[in-house]
């Protein structure tokens, strides 16, 4: 069994009876809590949460911003034994709807921002019957549905107990949150992710990276893996978690030498963003030494030199957690890394369609296991048809394809899914063309990525319509910007009379969509200057 320490709640609890006054968490705007406070106030919550009938394997969902009291609520749902389900605060409509309704919800967390989106499709929701807003003491809504009880943060923490005797805490096995997938061959899937994974999302990382007292700075929030993983790996060394709200390439270097921050984490374009910033004479003075980021980009070396740092990566999957990792030497940038030799002692295999391992060199899917109970997923929620297609042959089925060289490093080619993926987030093209389908000028559509110039994807849409005539792209940005998360509207649209479709099943062919991408008769959202 895992050491409780290395998991947040009891790791803070520790950490506040060793070095009660020493800084847990610090936004960059000034706020800060030490472990003693932290550990405090997350009892607090927790015994107002166990007011609320909130207890072992009760499903409650957050849509909270990255601020502290979804640090609070995290760790006191985790003194409980709770199953958290944190939602992207992008979710609105049909996909709320869709991942309240599938995870069984009972209680939501939220702010005052978020009330509307959610009251307007409680009444489909009949489990749901508790909404707490963190950001106010009252949360002063009228129109409520019969079956919701608003709970403003004067009435959750009234009389609520803070008696750390009261609450256990978890263990490696207790399922820590239920996290949604981007959906790449369906609807997204809600992954059953044990507390033990929640560890080793960020077990990887080189022991001497951080060290009690330092400085991790993170600007991605709670309801990413990312974000989750580094904020339980601080609270396990004790470190400073110094974060912002949302990511700034301009702010980034202010921040860390305000902070003094000792190691970054970044994912997606963050660390292209970076690099492509005017070059300044000061670059290298800052208090910045490890960087974990993924992932790297071919101008790495450099990056290294100009800032003064070093880096280190991995792979990981939602469903997976990292079973690889670079460490400081990392080899060339298109490697993903190694695979690891700790904890959770991953196995990997790349494997052709008969789960048959390839020759060193080849192209196959990468399969994974781990030795350690409890440390990749349980399976995804309510899907068991779905959790046997990606467990089988006693491997857990990634969809993505890889090359592993001769010293051993893993190279990341492509996803054999059709995922999107923008500015670090993972985007279904299922959900995509979902939305764009309920578009009356809209008769079918395919959603793919094309390469955005920071790396990663943007999204495309080929569609075929009513009337070309009479169809507007700019009408149809619009239409799907009161439908679908900012990040997933997409910037190109393109008239087509037909896909490209295989004979036997008229599936569209998205390989050749993609191989023809962004032509000249391509409609682009941003020449347009058509914002979301």
């Amino acid at each position: 069994m895992l050491d409780q320490r290395c998991l947040a709640p009891h790791a803070i609890a520790y950490h506040a009876s060793a070095s009660p006054d020493a800084v847990a968490i610090q936004h960059v705007d000034g706020p800060r809590l030490t472990y003693a406070e932290l550990h405090h106030e997350a009892l607090a919550w927790a015994g107002a949460f166990a007011a609320l009938e909130i207890g072992a394997r009760t499903h409650v969902a957050t849509m909270l911003t990255n601020r502290f009291e979804a640090h609070r609520t995290m760790v006191a749902l985790g003194w409980l034994c709770a199953v958290e389900v944190p939602l992207n605060t992008a979710f609105l409509g049909r996909m709320l709807h869709y991942a309240l309704e599938l995870a069984d919800v009972t209680v939501l967390v939220t702010e005052s921002q978020f009330v509307d989106r959610v009251l307007a499709i409680a009444p489909e929701l009949p489990l749901l019957h508790t909404v707490v807003v963190v950001d106010v003491d009252e949360p002063g809504f009228d129109a409520a549905p019969a079956n919701i009880r608003l709970v403003g943060l004067a009435a959750l923490l009234a009389g609520a107990a803070s008696n750390a005797t009261t609450f256990a805490g978890p263990l490696d096995r207790d399922t820590a949150a239920l996290m949604f997938t981007s959906g790449t061959t369906g609807a997204s899937k809600a992954v059953i992710t044990p507390w033990a994974v929640v560890y080793q999302n960020w077990s990887w990382v080189p022991d001497d990276t951080l060290a009690e007292g330092l400085g991790l700075y993170c600007a991605m929030p709670l309801f990413h893996n990312s974000g989750r993983g580094a904020f339980n790996y601080a609270m396990v060394r004790g470190a400073r978690f110094v974060m912002r709200d949302k990511f700034s390439a301009s702010s980034f270097w202010s921040d860390v030498r305000h902070h003094r921050c000792e190691a970054a984490a970044l994912v997606g374009p963050m660390t292209a963003l970076l690099w492509s910033a005017p070059e300044l004479p000061d670059d290298a003075d800052n208090p910045l030494r490890s960087v974990v980021l993924g992932p790297m980009i071919p101008e790495m070396e450099q990056f290294k030199k100009r800032f003064g740092v070093r880096v280190t990566t991995t792979y990981g999957q939602t469903e997976i957690g990292c079973p690889l990792a670079s460490g400081w030497d990392h080899g060339p940038p298109t490697t993903c890394g190694r695979v690891r030799t700790d904890y959770p002692w991953p196995e990997i295999r790349l494997a052709n369609e008969f789960d048959e391992p390839v020759e060193q060199g080849a192209v196959g899917e990468m399969l994974v296991r781990t030795r350690a109970p409890w440390s990749m997923n349980a399976g995804y929620y309510k899907m068991p048809a779905q959790t046997a297609t990606a467990w089988r042959n006693g491997w857990f089925h990634t969809g993505d394809a890889f090359v592993l060289d001769e010293v051993g490093n893993y190279a990341f080619l492509d996803r054999m899914r059709d995922t999107i993926r923008r500015r670090g987030e993972n985007i279904s093209s299922f959900e995509v063309e979902n939305a764009v389908v309920e578009h009356p000028a809209v008769i079918e559509v395919a959603a793919i990525g094309v390469p955005a110039a920071l790396g990663e994807d943007e999204v495309f849409v080929a569609v075929i319509v009513r009337d070309r005539t009479t169809f507007d792209p700019a009408e149809l940005v619009a239409f799907l910007a009161d439908r679908m998360p900012r990040f997933m509207v997409p910037r190109y649209v393109d008239v087509v009379d037909d896909f490209p479709r295989v004979e036997t099943s008229l599936r569209v062919k998205k390989t050749e969509l993609r191989e023809r991408g962004v032509t000249a008769t391509t409609w682009d959202r941003e020449s347009a200057g058509v914002t979301e």
